[in-house]
């Protein structure tokens, strides 16, 4: 094994620990907030796998950002609590899922680039209410 390839690896098994021991003590709110930087990071990496023309990562990173949003962000709802707040973020979730569909599909940097914005904006609300909150404690 030459040294980049174990260096590689060993920065991924870091990462993934990382990953890992911050899910593991991380608050529901904070919990929120890394699925946020997660899709984003994966739409930024299908941004980047576009325009160098890498399908497989575009593809990929997509898939990724498609299941964060998805089995992360949308299943986190609670309709019951949430009530119509809760139903419009379930169908905003399911319209950046048609988007980034559609972005992966036909190489579309706009659609991608307006999930990311959409994602942004839903973060910094997110992060104002955890402000809030600390401020109200």
């Amino acid at each position: 094994m030459s040294f980049g390839l174990a260096a590689r690896r060993a920065a991924s098994v870091y990462a993934e620990i990382g990953v890992e021991s911050g899910v593991s003590t991380a608050d529901p709110h904070k919990l929120i907030l890394m699925l946020f930087e997660g899709a984003l990071l994966q739409i930024g990496t299908a941004a980047i796998a576009m325009d160098s023309k890498d399908i497989p990562t575009k593809g990929t990173a997509t898939s990724k950002a498609i299941e964060i949003i998805t089995n992360g962000l949308k299943v986190s709802l609670d309709y019951e609590a949430g009530g119509e707040l809760a139903e419009r973020l379930g169908a905003l979730y399911d319209y950046m899922t048609q988007r980034l569909l559609y972005a992966n599909l036909h190489n579309s940097r706009p659609a991608l680039d307006e999930v990311a914005r959409l994602l942004n904006e839903l973060k910094g609300a997110w992060e104002e209410i955890g402000t809030y909150d600390q401020a109200n404690r």
